[in-house]
């Protein structure tokens, strides 16, 4: 734990992330199948372009947005669409979801993408964002946000600030500081164009204080683009330091209003991930078929992190990773603090994977037996989005939904600092994440009755305002005509 002053809650805990970045980032093995869940992004699913039988190439457009926020999907590999159909996925565990399934013929004949542009700089802010949009690019980090819908909704008059966000906090996530190390030209190339999109005029990229040689990379890359725009801010290697509120507050000293956006202060935070998934898009005119995933643990021999293509089966990248040792015992996409636990390892990679852990009892110790609040006030001095963990716990039982609201329960990040740090083992951020959607129904059902009541009383109002005029011009009718008197 670190004081106030530095950065406001938060915690020092083991990294966790020696073990996979000892070695280069590979390529992951090829698999036969790749399952490509339609929803795979924030927003609404994905519209085929393709059908059962159809012959597609790696690289070709195989779904299309739907209206409104979502993104395109494109064929990691050549080959047949053996299936469209409902299949399990790491991002809806409680049932399966629609998927493209390709049968990959091992040939990964390109697709030629007509619409690809050689200079971004030599088209407009607009047309940039739309080709952003068809590359299938989406936010990195774990929100898998459409880019394009993110950088359209945040222009502003003077431009934003865009910041990278390189602050890889959360134990075992290595992918990002891989990809700062061995492709720090890719990140700054994605941020110039990012810059352009956005009409910005300045771009800084956040990394951690405990990474110095990524630090040494993208401080080369930026010398070499001899772009004054771009700058390098170190941040203190606290979790959740990366998470994007804090990581604003930290670096520009303004906070998002709790129930705002970046954009509402003129910020546009990225992943550097993204950003050189961009510079992939538009240089090489490679769409985001593949991400970098850390394999890691002490389930796992050998801790790597891989270039992997989505829709690649998890249990192939544990296979790459030497397989399961004998201590291995759960297993988690993410990290260990914020991570889902998978039931098994035959769901596919997305574009919001970033680590698979395949955690032993050395790295999650089980939680031991509950025992009641104490009040002693940890969970509030870590808590990094300034709440009162052991308050809405209170409210919890019974549940008590306008005392939740007052005290900010939607404003929890999830974090799990205050289940870290809880002497009573209360799985705190467990409980929180499970009633969040209780209350946010319930507010969406009032203001459904307030919105339904206004109408109500406008209608109300509106036929009373007739019935007036309606008498109005009846007693008008009726009022006697008095003519001038006759001579």
């Amino acid at each position: 734990m670190i004081p106030r002053q530095a950065i406001r809650g938060g915690l020092r805990i083991e990294a966790h992330k020696a073990r996979s970045t000892k070695h280069p980032i590979r390529a992951a093995s090829l698999s036969a199948h790749y399952v490509l869940p339609l929803d795979q992004h924030s927003g609404l699913p994905a519209l085929p372009l393709v059908k059962v039988g159809d012959r597609v190439r790696m690289f070709q457009p195989i779904a299309q947005p739907a209206p409104g926020i979502s993104a395109w999907l494109h064929a990691p590999a050549s080959g047949e669409v053996i299936a469209i159909e409902p299949r399990p996925a790491p991002h809806r565990l409680g049932a399966p979801t629609l998927s493209i399934v390709i049968s990959n013929d091992g040939r990964d004949e390109p697709f030629d993408n007509a619409a690809a542009v050689s200079d971004f700089e030599q088209i407009s802010p607009k047309e940039a964002c739309e080709h952003i949009a068809r590359g299938g690019i989406v936010g990195l980090g774990g929100a898998a946000f459409p880019t394009a819908n993110k950088l359209e909704s945040s222009l502003c008059e003077n431009g934003p600030q865009l910041l990278l966000n390189g602050a890889e906090c959360e134990p075992y996530i290595s992918c990002d500081e891989v990809l700062m190390r061995e492709r720090a030209d890719d990140i700054v190339f994605g941020a110039r164009a990012l810059l352009h999109a956005l009409c910005a005029t300045h771009c800084t990229i956040a990394i951690e204080d405990d990474v110095p040689e990524a630090q040494k990379a993208l401080s080369a890359a930026i010398e070499k683009a001899c772009d004054s725009r771009i700058r390098l801010k170190v941040v203190p290697a606290i979790y959740p330091a990366g998470g994007e509120r804090q990581l604003i507050s930290t670096v520009f000293g303004v906070e998002v209003p709790h129930d705002g956006l970046p954009a509402d202060i003129g910020v546009v935070c990225q992943n550097v991930g993204t950003a050189a998934a961009i510079a992939r898009w538009i240089r090489d005119r490679q769409p985001l078929i593949s991400r970098i995933v850390t394999v890691t643990g002490d389930g796992v021999r050998d801790a790597a992190n891989l270039e992997t293509r989505i829709g690649t089966p998890f249990a192939s990248l544990i296979a790459d990773g030497g397989g399961y040792t004998e201590r291995m015992s759960r297993l988690i996409m993410g990290g260990s603090m914020m991570g889902a636990p998978l039931p098994h390892d035959d769901l596919p990679v997305i574009k919001a994977t970033n680590c698979i852990v395949a955690a032993s009892a050395l790295d999650l110790q089980p939680r031991g037996a509950e025992m009641p609040c104490i009040r002693c006030g940890a969970c509030s001095y870590v808590c990094p989005a300034y709440l009162l963990p052991q308050q809405l716990h209170w409210y919890l039982h019974p549940y008590d939904s306008e005392q939740l609201q007052r005290h900010g329960l939607l404003d929890c990040i999830e974090c799990g600092c205050c289940d870290f740090v809880c002497p009573s083992q209360i799985p705190l951020a467990e409980r929180f994440r499970e009633t969040k959607p209780v209350l946010i129904r319930e507010l969406d059902s009032r203001r459904d009755a307030d919105a339904a009541r206004a109408r109500f009383h406008a209608r109300n109002a509106r036929l009373e305002r007739l019935e007036a005029e309606h008498r109005a011009k009846l007693a008008e009718k009726r009022r006697p005509k008095i003519g001038p008197s006759s001579s």
